[in-house]
Parts: C-alpha cells; structure tokens; sequence
C-alpha cells in the first residue's frame, strides 16, 4: 500500500510492516518486540478505506494518557493523517476526519465494564494497539461490534509485546516455539482458523479441516470461522528508526535480562525468576569508596512484626543507604534489616538518620507510602518525627518486578558496588533469589534508593576518605 501527496510518499517499510499490510487474515497480529514500528502499521492500515465515506475505524489504547504520549499514536498519527488532508478533533475523544467523510477514532477501554460503552456500534476495522493490555473477554466482546454496511469486509488488527502470562501468548501459541518462546520464522503470516464456543476455541489449519472437526457442533457453519495469523517484528526490521536514532538499540541492549528477552529478542516464555536479575558475579565488593559521591540517599521498606515462635520469618524493615559516583557507578554503603515492632522501627530509623547526616551531610531520606488513608498518616507522623531531615515520601508499587529494573539494569552490567560489611552476604543472597525469594525487603529498598539517586541533583557531601571504615558506623 502506497500513498503520495504533493510532497511526501507514505508507505511501509519493505518486511514485516508489508507482510502486516497485505494479510488477508480476518485477524491479524503484529509485534512481538519493541521498535518494529507497530503503531505506524496500524495508522498506515487506516488509510486503504479513508476514501469511502462511510468508512471509520476505532484504534483502542489502554488509557487517554497513553493514546497522547510522546511519541504515541496521536504524535505519530500527526506525521501522516495530515498529508491526506485529514483534520482532527480531541474531544470526546481523538478523532481524525478526512475530507470524504471517512473517520478514525482513537478511543481507550480500561476498565472491564467500558466494553459495553460500545453497545450498538458498527465497526469495521477494529484495532488494538497493545493488546495483552486488554482482556480477553473485551477483545472478544468487540469482535460482535466488528460488523460492516460500508462496503468494507470487517476485519481486526491488533499489535503487542510479549506476555507470558498474557492470554494473547495461548491465542498465538502456535507460531511460537514453546520451549524456546521465540517467533517461528516459518509460520509467520500463515492462517489458521477458529471457531469459538461457549468461550473455547477450535483450531485448524484450514476451513476443512476446522469443519470435519466441528461437523457434530450443533449451529457450526463455516461462515463463523475466523481466520488468524501472527507476524513478529523487532527493532532489526525498523530500518527507518535505527537510522534516526541508532541509540534506541543500545536503550533495548541496556535493559535487564527479562525485558531485553521480551523486548529486544521477542521472547514470549521467560518469566521472572531466581538469578535473572541479580547475580554475585555482577556486582564487587570494595573496601573504600572508589569516587566522589554526588547523590546518596538512605530509602526505608517498612514492616513491623517481630519474629515469633508461630512466625520465625516475618517481613523486615530494611534500610538501604545508596550514592551515585561521579564516574557513574552506584554503590552501597549499608543495609540496615530487622524484624522488629513499630516502637523499634521507628526509633532504628531516626537514630539511623542522625548517624547518616553526622556522617554525610544532607542525605536524603526515602519513605515509602502504602495506598489509603493509614497510608498516608503514617508517612505523616514520619514526617514530623523526622523534622529537619530531607525526607522524600515515595509512592508504593504494587509491581516488585517493574520497581526493581531499573536498579537490575545497573547492576547486570557491574555497575553496582558494595561497601565490604558484615550485611553484605544476607543482602546479595535475597538479591540472587529475587523475585521468588520469600523476601525482598532489602530488594525494595534498594530499588527505592537507586531511583532517587540515579536523578537527584549533586550533593554537597563531606570528604569520604576521612570516614571510611568507621566500624562503629558500617555494623
């Protein structure tokens, strides 16, 4: 498919993005990886009908902010709809209006019950940009709404990164090699057809095939069949980004073990595991600080149960004091962990805030924020029990995995030291057994203190070498 106004040629990149353009599968998905230029198919595809007026398609996003971010479908949407003499609309929601009449609506459903906001419509060309971000009952529900009076066979595109425990990995599971969870070269853009009953599907390789297999099924009739395909991409066939900005291989290259799997390699099998993120040949232990520190901050996962007779291994309060270097490097300075009750905790972590600014100077102080009122009134007697400290209230996540990559990242490639002490064998084995450990304490903080350091501005620290080695500090 190739457009040409005055000025500009809009077409696919020869590969994937021309196998994605010219399936003639009823559903077709596209991705797998990051960087294949997935959303640019999807608006590319909105074009072969924008002629007919009659015409529109719905591309659906998670979330608003998603369908507006930097670089999302409206940004790239901005490069090519206006060449075609297309103008826009954002509200109710983004819709692009051609001068035939034809319409594309970029519309979001986040919560499950937000399906049926779209009761009655007639749609034919249904779209998901990032699929395993919706449920399968919506996907399912809104092919009933992929229906067409416009001349337009109603079909359905969809693109996606890989998800294991996404039900998009089981729908496309036979274009994928199970053990290695990497794309089948072979199969790619093959059609297979299904047929769903009572929420189960039916494969086969042909409407033959799948018809011998459904000839007992009572209501079965060929014409219910839908066909599929999967086509994987990656950042290799984006020719076009790579010469733009080369530097978004290495951002891929630079990501922990499992999200470079997935979003480099394509792969749809790894999941997060013990030794994937965290290993002790990646980090070394020093015995003094090698630079400069330009940023140190101590973050506090908080917990209070003391270990009992019926609960010997209760969560911890762990503390992590962490500083970025001025050659770049991370490293940590100490780790306070105990199992102890309120009272004892919060007296831990002010005395240990007196000890860190008597040694460092202004260090700042990370406490971390559980969701809901107590939340936030225990955060605020913190507050005025740490008066005069520069203390940073951080927002809890609920996702370990997606809190702690980016402290993984620095760390799979050593950039992370230790400072020799007597709590780094307790911390480098629950970092090893991250995240299937029964505990991660200490991992949480960790990643606490390394997102406020990797971006806090200089500090105005005190000469370290005078104070290493203090042993009545660093115990």
């Amino acid at each position: 498919m190739k457009r040409k106004t005055d000025e500009v040629v809009i077409r696919p990149q020869e590969g994937k993005q021309e196998m994605f353009l010219s399936s003639p599968a009823d559903i077709c998905i596209y991705g797998g990886a990051a960087g294949g230029g997935k959303t640019y198919a999807l608006l590319l595809e909105c074009l072969r009908h924008v002629d007919n007026p009659q015409f529109e398609a719905v591309v659906f996003r998670q979330s608003r902010p998603q369908i507006l971010a930097a670089g999302g479908l409206f940004a790239t949407s901005l490069g090519i709809y206006p060449h075609m003499g297309a103008n826009y609309v954002l509200t109710p929601n983004v819709q692009w209006r051609f001068q035939s009449g034809a319409k594309i609506t970029f519309t979001h459903m986040f919560y499950e019950k937000e399906k049926y906001n779209f009761q009655g419509a007639q749609i034919p060309l249904l779209m998901f940009d990032e699929l395993t971000h919706f449920s399968e009952a919506q996907f399912f529900y809104m092919l009933s709404r992929n229906r067409s009076t416009c001349g337009v066979r109603p079909y359905v595109r969809a693109t996606c990164n890989p998800d294991t425990d996404s039900w998009v990995a089981d729908f496309i599971e036979w274009w994928i090699n199970q053990e290695t969870g990497y794309a089948i070269p072979e199969r790619l853009g093959v059609l297979r057809y299904f047929y769903r009953i009572e929420g189960e599907l039916i494969w086969g390789d042909s409407i033959e095939e799948l018809s011998e297999k459904c000839k007992d099924v009572e209501g079965f009739s060929p014409d219910l069949c839908k066909s599929v395909t999967f086509i994987a991409s990656s950042v290799y066939d984006n020719e076009a980004l790579l010469q733009i900005d080369p530097g978004y291989l290495a951002n891929l290259h630079g990501l922990p073990l499992v999200e470079k799997e997935r979003l480099l390699m394509g792969n749809w099998k790894i999941r997060p595991a013990a030794g994937l993120y965290f290993k002790h040949s990646q980090t070394r232990v020093v015995r003094e600080v090698p630079d400069k520190i330009e940023a140190i901050c101590r973050a506090w996962d908080l917990a209070a149960t003391e270990a009992t007779h019926e609960n010997k291994s209760p969560d911890r309060t762990a503390g992590c004091l962490m500083a970025r270097l001025q050659n770049g490097q991370y490293i940590i300075l100490d780790m306070k962990c105990v199992a102890a009750n309120a009272s004892h905790v919060r007296e831990l972590v002010k005395n240990t805030a007196i000890t860190d600014k008597a040694v460092f100077g202004r260090t700042r102080i990370s406490i971390p924020q559980d969701p809901g009122q107590a939340g936030k009134e225990q955060v605020e007697s913190y507050q005025k029990e740490l008066a005069g400290f520069n203390v940073t209230i951080t927002p809890i996540s609920k996702d370990k995995v997606l809190r702690a990559e980016p402290f993984a990242a620095q760390w799979q490639i050593g950039n992370v030291l230790l400072l020799e002490g007597a709590w780094n064998t307790k911390l480098l084995d629950e970092l090893e057994g991250f995240p299937d450990a029964a505990h991660d304490d200490q991992v949480d903080a960790c990643s606490d203190a390394f997102a406020i350091v990797a971006k806090a501005s200089n500090a105005k620290l005190p000469k370290i070498d005078s104070l290493l080695m203090k042993d009545s500090y660093w115990t």
